[in-house]
């Protein structure tokens, strides 16, 4: 313990205040950069219409209003299909497609990473092979596929093909390699199953990496994935692709579709703020060692 304590101390960093000054400063300013997207979307969705089209273009509002955020409420008020239900079809896909996705990709992740069966390397390489492959290149075959299951124009051809995605598998499998083989075999002498282990032992101890992969499967499936690929119904349709029909309605529906973009943008960074030291602790993570 002593000796511990030591190497902790020789591997402390000293530093001078004005040193620290300068960190704070530079932190701050790329601090600041980072959000200048951000206060940008705030400020087109509060920008009048002659003021979006101003050059140089500005960054804060010089006049703000509130009529965008009502044009976009007329815009919605006066469709057959309310914004409740593309807010609906929206929550329903991103939902059930991220906690699936999790599930699944958990579940199939633990037998390759801590069980001993047959091929499973090969099987591990080809998960890594598909994630050399863009969606444009797979998007013919996932059409036919989609169609010969009948799911064409239902919410299931966006939400199945979101559970199958290789990058959760990929990611929760190279973070349950870092699990301790003694925890799972002493769990397994106590008479615990490969379920409760999996379940009580496995997915508390990669909370980080599940929750990052939710980030990521969230945000691909808010912001509307494959839906205009596979589903034509206009009451099925999420909130992306019912706000791509407002540039249909050219220039004067600007201020509109700035509006809409803040919202599609407003959840997602929620998403992140609530599990954000997890993704922290997900990337500074160095692993565990028996």
């Amino acid at each position: 313990m002593k000796l511990a304590i030591q190497l902790r101390r020789q591997k402390k960093v000293n530093r001078s205040l004005p040193v620290d000054m300068i960190l704070i400063i530079i932190l701050a300013g790329l601090g600041t950069f980072m959000a200048i997207p951000f206060v940008y979307m705030i400020g087109m969705a509060l920008k009048p219409l002659d003021e979006m089209f101003l050059f140089p273009p500005t960054i804060l509002v010089r006049n703000p209003t509130l009529n965008n955020f009502f044009d976009l409420f007329n815009i919605f008020a006066n469709s057959w299909v309310p914004i409740s239900r593309y807010m609906f079809n929206t929550f329903f896909i991103a939902f059930l497609g991220t906690g699936g996705h999790v599930i699944l990709a958990s579940m199939a992740a633990y037998p390759l990473a801590k069980l001993d069966i047959k091929g499973k390397k090969v099987l591990f390489t080809m998960v890594v092979l598909s994630l050399m492959f863009s969606p444009i290149v797979t998007s013919i075959p996932n059409y036919l596929t989609i169609t010969w299951l009948g799911m064409l124009n239902t919410y299931w051809s966006v939400i199945i093909p979101a559970f199958a995605s290789s990058l959760g598998l990929f990611l929760m499998k190279q973070f349950m390699e870092q699990i301790p083989d003694a925890i799972i075999e002493s769990a397994k002498i106590d008479g615990a199953s490969d379920y409760r282990i999996f379940w009580n032992i496995v997915m508390p101890t990669v909370k980080p990496a599940w929750l990052t992969l939710i980030i990521f499967s969230f945000n691909g499936l808010w912001g509307g994935g494959m839906s205009g690929t596979f589903i034509y119904s206009e009451q099925l349709k999420p909130m992306g692709a019912a706000f791509a029909t407002i540039l249909a309605g050219g220039i004067a529906r600007t201020g509109a579709m700035s509006v809409a973009a803040l919202i599609m943008m407003i959840v997602p960074i929620g998403v992140f703020i609530f599990s954000q030291s997890n993704v922290i602790e997900t990337m500074s993570t160095s692993g565990m060692k028996d």
